[in-house]
């Protein structure tokens, strides 16, 4: 992490706060986090990515720490965050990417790699199904709606705002450590992560991520199958979203592989960053 380097990115009408290293030359891999993450949500991955020979860029997504934050909820739509992605891969002046994303980050991937497939070579979704697989089955998955009550919940102007940033982020910091293993956010790592959201305007932007699905940000998603490849990692333990999930995404591939991961939770990245790193350099060189 010592050769990390930190830039502000012009992209599709934002700057984006971007933690970049590795070889110039390398293949290019942008790693997409989720919420309520930054680009500190991939620390265990940097590294191993870059001895690997990668070009590694590691955005804070727009709305996010130190990333712009333009207001209204049409702003946070897949379109709109795909686009930024975009920006990304010619800013950096390639024609295709090795793409990660996990929770919210994959919902972004899956989206770039299902209605702009010729920016990608790999897609590797963590711990995020394929949109249109989510919109349709959690009106059929009575687990899976409840679930995603805490999406309802999101829907409402300020008071969830009010209610996570409470008592020193009392409630955003129940929903990290109640959702994974013990030990696996320490201290120092909360730290980081309320400095992030206690950025102005932040966290109403991250929220807004949320309360653009209501605009049909999910239904922007094409539900052609994929034709790249996909090497999804998964979780066993998810909180937040069943696996049959999963299961069902790979349908929605030409070529397509899930791997489950035992003992870990949404949070498998930071729960099991030994195994996701040998998957994801796996999957990277095949």
């Amino acid at each position: 992490m010592e050769n990390l380097e930190f830039f502000y990115i012009k992209t599709n009408g934002v700057t984006l706060h971007t933690a970049v290293a590795g070889p110039c030359d390398g293949p290019l891999v942008i790693l997409l986090h989720g919420f309520p993450e930054f680009w500190y949500g991939w620390r265990n991955q940097i590294a191993p990515l870059v001895e690997a020979g990668y070009r590694v860029v590691v955005p804070d997504q727009r709305g996010y720490n130190l990333s712009d934050k333009p207001n209204g909820i049409k702003q946070y739509t897949l379109d709109i965050l795909r686009d930024d992605v975009i920006g990304l891969i010619k800013h950096f002046k390639r024609e295709k990417v090795r793409l990660v994303g996990h929770d919210w980050g994959g919902a972004v991937a899956w989206h770039l790699a299902a209605s702009r497939p010729t920016y990608v070579q790999t897609l590797i979704p963590m711990n995020m199904p394929h949109p249109a697989v989510f919109g349709k089955t959690i009106t059929r998955c009575p687990l899976q709606l409840v679930k995603s009550l805490y999406i309802l919940f999101f829907q409402i102007p300020r008071i969830p705002e009010e209610m996570l940033l409470a008592d020193e982020w009392k409630l955003m910091k129940r929903i990290l450590l109640h959702s994974c293993k013990s030990n696996t956010f320490r201290l120092d790592d909360l730290k980081n992560y309320q400095t992030a959201w206690a950025q102005t305007g932040a966290l109403t932007a991250m929220l807004e991520w949320y309360r653009a699905i209501r605009l049909g940000s999910l239904n922007m998603v094409p539900d052609e199958k994929i034709t790249i490849p996909v090497r999804m990692i998964w979780g066993k333990n998810d909180s937040f979203l069943s696996l049959p999930l999963a299961k069902e995404s790979m349908t929605m591939c030409d070529d397509g592989q899930l791997i489950l991961v035992d003992e870990a939770t949404h949070w498998v990245q930071h729960e099991q960053n030994e195994i996701v790193n040998r998957l994801l350099l796996q999957f990277l060189k095949d």
